[in-house]
């Protein structure tokens, strides 16, 4: 019985197994032959430009490109690039959020949609950015930066501590208050 079952487990993985092989070739050949939307550079600050190139169209097709998600509007993807790509470009909008859009282009003559994604970050790769301002915690700052009140405050604090020392001195020695 365990013998059967080891054996119908085995030939199901193996048939399995096949199957994957079989379909994953197919897959890349399907993504090979329609192509992709290469969007440069792949990340952007708001305000830089971005170009798209696509084989997908064809060496005689022009494309409409839409970067809507990130607030770029449409632009036009002309023909006649290197290797019968179709390329065009598009300014990031300075109000951009930071995250990931998706550009899309459509060919003229198939109709066939092609999609690429931009990021758009809030630090250059070449800039580095550092923060500004203060942070609102409530703590500090309330005398300044007088020398005469942190002088008086660090009295305060003195003639607090000694005090207090004196009375727990009194109490422990039976004195009372």
């Amino acid at each position: 019985m365990r013998r059967t079952a080891r054996l119908l487990t085995g030939t199901a993985l193996a048939v399995a197994a096949a199957g994957l092989a079989t379909a994953a070739p197919a897959h890349a050949e399907e993504t090979a032959a329609t192509g992709a939307l290469e969007v440069s550079p792949s990340s952007v600050v708001p305000g830089e430009r971005a170009t798209v190139h696509t084989a997908a169209c064809g060496a005689s097709g022009a494309a409409a490109g839409d970067a809507s998600a990130v607030g770029a509007g449409t632009f036009t993807l002309a023909p006649g690039g290197a290797g019968g790509e179709s390329a065009g470009e598009f300014e990031v909008p300075p109000s951009a959020q930071p995250g990931t859009y998706e550009i899309v282009a459509t060919c003229g003559d198939s109709g066939r949609r092609v999609t690429g994604d931009l990021v758009v970050t809030l630090t250059s790769a070449h800039a580095q950015v550092y923060p500004k301002g203060s942070v609102k915690t409530g703590v500090g700052g309330a005398l300044g930066s007088d020398p005469v009140q942190t002088a008086a405050g660090v009295a305060a604090l003195a003639v607090a501590a000694a005090g207090g020392t004196w009375l727990l001195h009194r109490r422990a020695r039976g004195d009372g208050i």
